[in-house]
């Protein structure tokens, strides 16, 4: 397929939709993603790459990732105990300097959004920061954007892995 079109990536994800869609119990997709997950992997496997054989479908095989605990994803990893954040994601956001400019705290803030699932009441401790952001804001950087700013660093610095939860468990 042509890549540039507008509607490219949204036509592709379709395809690759539908085509995976009998497999859904052991497939998963994101355009160009596909994740096989169960324990018969090699089976399922077989399966995935004959599909993608008979559709004239390639695998780059230097992205492809086989038999890994946890395989990296949108900006986190995914393993078979759960969802945990790029350590790279956390490090930056730990090791950024303190916002001189509303542009400088937009950028951050947008990078620690990103990962607000991992820490536990994110826009509570978030919100001196957005206040700086309103249009007709004072930019001015106090003791509590102070505070919340290494408030949210430290919180992803300790980020959970995510998981549901096992029904087995009390």
């Amino acid at each position: 397929m042509p890549q540039g079109l507008s509607n490219a990536p949204a036509t592709f994800n379709r395809l690759v939709t539908q085509l995976f869609r009998p497999m859904r119990q052991f497939v998963q997709t994101y355009f160009d993603d596909i994740f096989v997950h169960s324990r018969a992997s090699a089976g399922n496997l077989r399966e995935v790459l004959l599909c993608m054989r008979e559709n004239r479908l390639y695998a780059n095989i230097n992205k492809c990732i086989f038999g890994a605990e946890e395989i990296p994803f949108l900006g986190c990893f995914l393993g078979k105990d759960g969802v945990r954040a790029d350590p790279e994601n956390v490090c930056a956001i730990a090791q950024w300097p303190v916002p001189v400019l509303q542009k400088d705290l937009r950028k951050w803030l947008g990078l620690a959004n990103y990962l607000h699932k991992y820490s536990a009441n994110y826009a509570e401790m978030a919100r001196p920061l957005t206040n700086l952001l309103k249009k007709d804001a004072v930019w001015s950087w106090t003791s509590e954007a102070q505070q919340a700013f290494e408030a949210i660093k430290s919180s992803l610095q300790s980020a959970p892995i995510l998981a549901l939860p096992d029904e087995e468990r009390p």
